[in-house]
C-alpha cells in the first residue's frame, strides 16, 4: 500500500461529490429525457464510481499494477454492456416487443 494519506477535507469533498450526483441522480429520473434517461444514469453511476475507486479505494495513490486491474474491471464492464445492448437491439422481431 502507498505511503500517501489524502486529507480530511479530500474526503468530505469526495462524500459532497457523491452526495451530489446522487441528487442529480434523483432529479434526472423525473425530467422528460425519452430515451436518453439510461445513457445519463449509467453516465452518472460511472462517475459515482470513478470517484469510489480512485478515492475511497486508493487506486489513485496505487501501484500501475493495481490500475491495470482495477481498469480490467471497467474493461470487462463493457464489454458485457455492448454484447448486451447488441442483443437487446436485435430482438425487434420478436412478438414480445411489436
Amino acid at each position: 500500500m502507498s505511503a500517501h494519506h489524502p486529507s480530511l477535507k479530500l474526503y468530505y469533498g469526495i462524500f459532497v461529490a457523491l452526495l451530489a450526483l446522487t441528487a442529480l441522480t434523483v432529479w434526472s429520473a423525473f425530467q422528460p429525457l425519452g430515451a436518453l434517461h439510461t445513457p445519463v444514469a449509467l453516465t452518472i453511476a460511472g462517475a459515482k464510481a470513478m470517484l469510489v475507486i480512485l478515492y475511497f479505494m486508493h487506486v489513485r495513490w496505487s501501484s500501475r499494477l493495481t490500475w491495470v486491474f482495477a481498469s480490467s474491471g471497467f474493461l470487462f464492464l463493457v464489454i458485457l454492456l455492448v454484447f448486451t445492448l447488441s442483443d437487446f437491439r436485435t430482438r425487434e422481431w420478436l412478438p414480445l416487443y411489436g
